[in-house]
């Protein structure tokens, strides 16, 4: 398995912005999917955004242009920028890594609020 942890969540009012960045512990050109999630009280997790080995981004619908998903292959690190974030995007959010080789993986989460 890939060790991930993540770093960047807090509390934000409605409209501003977050980096959350994921550190692995493997060279990330390694990795086929590398990809947020969130999970909200009283929701299923669902995936924010993904990015290839190959470097194809997708995102979710709700997105809608707001956030970016990228990566930094000297760092081995995945980020996610959230711009004009809405207090629906309050929930936990997990780094996500899946490989053939390596399984999937999650990290431990971290919490962003939005306040209205």
């Amino acid at each position: 398995q890939v060790q991930l942890e993540e770093s960047g969540g807090g509390l934000v009012q409605a409209g501003g912005s977050l980096r959350l960045s994921c550190a692995t512990s493997t060279s990330i050109l390694r990795i086929d999917v590398m990809g947020w999630y969130r999970q909200a009280p009283g929701k299923q997790r669902e995936v924010v955004a993904s990015i290839t080995r190959g470097g194809s981004t997708n995102y979710a619908d709700f997105v809608q242009g707001r956030f970016t998903i990228s990566r930094d292959s000297a760092r081995n690190t995945v980020s996610l920028q959230m711009n004009s974030l809405k207090p629906e995007d309050t929930a936990v959010y997990y780094c996500n890594s899946q490989d053939v080789w390596r399984g999937n993986s999650w990290g431990q989460g971290t919490q962003v609020t939005v306040s209205s």
